[in-house]
């Protein structure tokens, strides 16, 4: 599959780096540790529009306990590719989350500039806990310090898209992770 990037190139999906497989298997274990890590308590899990929203899909539906689902979108990319440190609320929660258990769930961690401002923003409404669960980091790219507790697997320094994962809007229907080149 090709597409034409803004400035013209043409893109197209390089090597699968994650199955599906692969995928349902690790979404499997972090739904189990999540369960167990929050047992007695009503988690409020934030997926990070658009990019986590299938991952929090099949996650939220092998977890055994109570919880709650809000979403926040925010924008850190332009044209595509290149990335921005200034990040912008582009959707808030709908709900109050003072004194709440928070994970936050997203597609992708690179360079922790949305993480930290998200916990920034947090803290300032006085979240009682604050946890981050990553289908994917990419550490090698990390430009802030950022913790993330629950990682489904690390990947290189190269654009992945599949999984709620996209170019431009365009292949996150895919069921695998992919390198795009």
């Amino acid at each position: 599959m090709e597409v034409t990037g803004r400035k013209g190139s043409s893109v197209q999906i390089g090597r699968v780096l994650i199955t599906q497989e692969e995928i349902d298997s690790r979404v499997r274990e972090l739904a189990d540790q999540i369960s167990a890590d929050y047992a007695e308590k009503n988690p409020v899990l934030i997926s990070l529009l658009k990019g986590g929203f299938i991952f929090l899909a099949d996650l939220v539906r092998r977890m055994t306990i109570p919880h709650e689902v809000d979403f926040i979108a925010v924008r850190s990319y332009r044209d595509g590719f290149a990335r921005s440190e200034r990040i912008e609320i582009v959707n808030d929660l709908k709900r109050n989350v003072s004194d709440r258990d928070i994970i936050i769930i997203d597609g992708i961690v690179d360079t922790g500039h949305s993480l930290s401002f998200l916990g920034q923003m947090l803290e300032e409404r006085r979240v009682r806990s604050l946890r981050v669960c990553a289908l994917l980091d990419k550490p090698s790219c990390r430009e802030i310090a950022v913790p993330v507790d629950y990682i489904g697997f690390k990947v290189p320094d190269v654009f992945v898209v599949g999984y709620g994962l996209d170019f431009m809007e365009r292949y996150r229907n895919l069921a695998y992770i992919a390198e795009l080149l």
